[in-house]
């Protein structure tokens, strides 16, 4: 609820930038230590990390294009919006195939590496989004409900006041998103010392997430857009989709993957 920290200057250092770069490092550590598990040079990890997080940024820019109508891509608030965290996750994904083939590094336990750190991260950057007031939920009366602030609603245009311009109360699907995927992050790390073939990390992260996401949308009310019209044409908002791609495709790599695995291997 609080968008800006301090400024220097007329430059504000904004608390949803302090938050992901935390998470931005803590998960690097994560994952350098998860890879030094797989026998994964802690240089490399930092490298794949800090470009993954380039084409993590510019995919979210890409699909936030695609997805919101009379978006001003030259604009400060273009630059400072966090973007779409799904394009997010296919730019990164994108960087990470094609460092990997470059560095010539196994994909599986890269990944799996990788995906703990996904999570971490997440969990740190929804932080960020409830600090600024984005991503928001839709309106409810229960104990749950948070109250934004006035520069929250400068920043991102969440709701504050309600019919006779009383209080507006949200769901805070930013914390609820943020504190599941700390859960999710210390349930992977877990799970990586003890996977039984390469790959399970990350599957098991795609699987989890994608219906946890595809179930909180139902109390977000933020704007996202309509990918190509899907949208309108399903109901389901362009992350439920997607939610719905990425757990069909983890549950088929996880059975293919665990079929081919020898018995002795899966003990």
């Amino acid at each position: 609820m609080y968008p800006e920290l301090f400024h220097i200057g007329n430059f504000p250092i904004t608390t949803y930038g302090i938050w992901l770069t935390v998470g931005m490092l803590l998960g690097l550590f994560a994952a350098s230590t998860l890879g030094t598990r797989d026998g994964i040079p802690k240089d490399r990890i930092y490298d794949l990390g800090l470009w993954t997080l380039v084409g993590g940024l510019v995919g979210s820019k890409i699909l936030m294009i695609l997805v919101e109508p009379n978006v001003q891509i030259f604009t400060l608030d273009f630059l400072r919006s966090g973007g779409v965290f799904y394009g997010g996750l296919i730019g990164g994904f994108l960087t990470v195939v094609g460092l990997m083939i470059y560095y010539k590094l196994p994909f599986w336990k890269v990944a799996d590496a990788f995906a703990p750190a996904v999570a971490l991260g997440q969990a740190f950057g929804r932080q960020g989004c409830f600090a600024a007031g984005c991503c928001w939920g839709k309106p409810t009366n229960s104990f749950l409900g948070v109250h934004f602030t006035e520069l929250g609603h400068e920043y991102t245009g969440v709701p504050i006041y309600g019919p006779g311009h009383t209080d507006l109360f949200l769901y805070p699907t930013q914390l609820i998103e943020s504190f599941t995927m700390f859960a999710v992050f210390a349930f992977l790390y877990w799970l990586h010392k003890r996977k039984r073939f390469d790959g399970q990390v990350l599957i098991a992260y795609g699987i989890i997430y994608s219906i946890f996401r595809f179930l909180i949308e139902f109390i977000r009310d933020d704007p996202r857009g309509d990918l190509f019209g899907l949208t309108t044409l399903t109901g389901l908002s362009t992350s439920q989709l997607a939610s719905l791609l990425v757990a069909t495709v983890s549950i088929v790599f996880m059975i293919v993957i665990h079929l081919r695995t020898p018995t002795q291997a899966r003990q």
